[in-house]
């Protein structure tokens, strides 16, 4: 069974900068799409960022390109997510997806102060 545990949230001030990983395990990151979701307080869950495993590059939400970015350690089996210049928008419950078999982690929550 595959599973994704994400990590590496926390509270910060706004400006700050965090970095989440995804780990994977009992299956692999390659050779498929994989991407980072979020969700805030009373509000709908939202693609930040994504991959396709074909190509094309990595795909962000208009709302954070110019300040995440997302890598991948295929070795690790790791999914990273770099988050510079945060604001309080991005408070929120981040989640690793991968959407071939429909496979979520529990989430890492970050929070940004103003």
């Amino acid at each position: 069974q595959v599973q994704l545990v994400e990590s590496g949230g926390g509270s910060v001030q706004a400006g700050d900068s965090l970095r989440l990983s995804c780990a994977f395990s009992g299956g692999t990151m390659a050779r498929y799409d994989v991407g980072w979701f979020r969700q805030a307080p009373g509000k709908e869950r939202e693609f930040v960022a994504g991959v396709t495993w074909l190509g094309g590059g990595n795909k962000y939400a208009d709302s954070v390109k110019d300040r995440f970015s997302m890598s991948r350690d295929y070795v690790k089996k790791t999914l990273f997510l770099h988050m510079d210049k945060l604001i309080p928008e991005d408070t929120a419950l981040y989640l690793c997806h991968r959407p071939t078999g429909n496979f979520w982690g529990q989430g890492t929550r970050v929070t940004v102060s103003s």
